[in-house]
């Protein structure tokens, strides 16, 4: 305990060095930490400052849809590796995040005007039923994933297997549904941010809408933490101890779903911090859900706003999409994850 709650204090403090320099990278320049200050003096009426626009306009609300994201994604990975008890579950490798996308992507051609669902130009009414289509696309991929592999009597690892295929055909129905409206950019623009993940111009809406999502996930965690450390024994273990493991299940998957569409609708698909994150603190805290699950989302946003910062003092605000930066560093780090923890794979 004491040492989760070490790593749980060292991840604040990354979190906030982390805060305060995404507040200070911009496409205007960069801020001291004073000015970025003053900016949110100015915000909440303290201070009268011109420059406040550049702070909260362009840094504050692209830092907290962030600092969401990565919490909704890495929680949402959290849940899915208890469920399954497999570290390999996460959000994009199951496709809950290609069935998100395609419900946001089906919610921006039904409403023909609204063609770009990720700048919220059609107001905060039509950007939250983006974000309830999408929600619904990822609970029906897990739905339709559980039952396959149920249907077919497969083990946890068919199970995934099952994921990866349903991802790949959900991918191209996306796809396909990209070539039919090549001809307007809006919306191809708009659907191609959702398959390559986006923070650029975020608003107080887009902070909003993943917070919303985020909440209850964050609200179930104490009620499923107990039967998911039971549960990682097998579902007839858990059953003979009293955990109602359909309800668990329920609960557990219909939290990171979620999460997982909220942060979908508001910045896209970005992989690895799903999947990641909750593997890296397994193998520093444990696999106790009480300490890993709030864990996980603080670690996943302190990981997502690193990235961010990191490309945006490297590369400038718009060059590299933060899914294509995940990538590139998560891949190399899971295979090095999964090289050190090759003993306790075997456990699960």
């Amino acid at each position: 305990m004491r040492r989760a709650f070490s790593i749980g204090a060292l991840l604040a403090l990354a979190l906030a060095a982390c805060s305060v320099a995404s507040l200070c990278l911009g496409s205007f320049g960069t801020s001291s930490p004073l000015e970025a200050a003053r900016a949110l003096l100015a915000w909440v009426g303290v201070l009268d400052e011109s420059s406040r626009a550049f702070v909260i306009e362009q840094r504050l609300f692209r830092t907290l849809t962030a600092i969401g994201v990565g919490a909704s994604l890495a929680l949402s990975g959290a849940l899915m590796q208890g469920v399954f008890r497999n570290p390999l579950a996460s959000p994009d490798i199951l496709g809950v995040s290609a069935g998100a996308s395609l419900g946001a992507a089906v919610a921006i051609l039904s409403l023909g005007g609204y063609a770009s669902g990720l700048v919220m130009e059609g107001g905060f009414g039509r950007a939250a039923l983006v974000n309830a289509s999408a929600f619904a696309g990822a609970l029906a991929t897990l739905a339709l994933v559980a039952a396959l592999a149920r249907g077919g009597g497969l083990s946890v690892p068919g199970l995934l297997l099952i994921g990866v295929a349903v991802n790949s055909l959900l991918t191209g129905v996306l796809t396909a549904l990209q070539s039919f409206v090549l001809e307007d950019t809006g919306i191809t623009r708009a659907m191609l941010a959702w398959g390559f993940g986006t923070l650029v111009d975020r608003s107080a809406e887009h902070a909003l809408l993943v917070g919303l999502a985020l909440l209850p996930a964050l609200l179930a965690t104490p009620f499923v933490a107990r039967e998911l450390d039971l549960l990682g024994g097998g579902e007839e273990d858990a059953a003979a101890l009293g955990v109602d493991v359909a309800r668990v299940q329920r609960r557990s998957l219909g939290a990171a779903a979620l999460a997982a569409s909220g942060a979908v609708a508001v910045a896209g698909q970005i992989a690895f911090v799903g999947l990641l994150v909750p593997h890296a603190l397994r193998l520093l805290v444990g696999s106790a859900h009480r300490t890993l699950l709030p864990l996980s989302a603080l670690g996943g946003a302190v990981l997502l706003l690193a990235t961010d910062c990191l490309q945006r003092a490297l590369f400038g605000v718009e060059r590299i999409p933060p899914g294509v930066v995940m990538a590139l560093l998560g891949g190399p780090l899971f295979v090095v994850l999964l090289l050190r923890s090759r003993p306790a794979l075997r456990s699960w």
